[in-house]
């Protein structure tokens, strides 16, 4: 199992934020703003649906690295703490996730 983690890649992007568009596909994002952010996180987001769909896992695995990088992309870009997200997921695993859902009022 790799020792690399969604903080290391959440660092390197803060990181990038800094770096020259010229040489950074990251910077680049940044530079496009917030919007064209969240439309390639969308777009990504379709295409591991679609992977998914096919039962490609190959693909879906490709997808999914996309997904979480321009996800980490997006959070950054609006000042969304990584650390806030995943205490926020913890608090969700302490009880059933009918149960989350229900306390915020969404049918089952």
């Amino acid at each position: 199992m790799s020792s690399f983690s969604l903080e290391d890649l959440a660092r390197i992007i803060k990181a990038r934020r800094e770096a020259s568009a010229a040489r950074s596909y990251t910077k680049s994002l940044f530079d496009a703003g917030p919007a064209r952010i969240a439309k390639k996180f969308g777009e990504e987001a379709v295409e591991a649906v679609i992977a998914a769909l096919q039962g490609d896992k190959a693909a879906l695995t490709l997808e999914a690295a996309d997904v979480l990088y321009h996800l980490l992309v997006l959070i950054e870009a609006r000042g969304v703490e990584l650390a806030d997200v995943l205490r926020e997921l913890e608090t969700r695993t302490r009880q059933s996730g009918l149960d989350e859902k229900a306390s915020r009022g969404e049918p089952r």
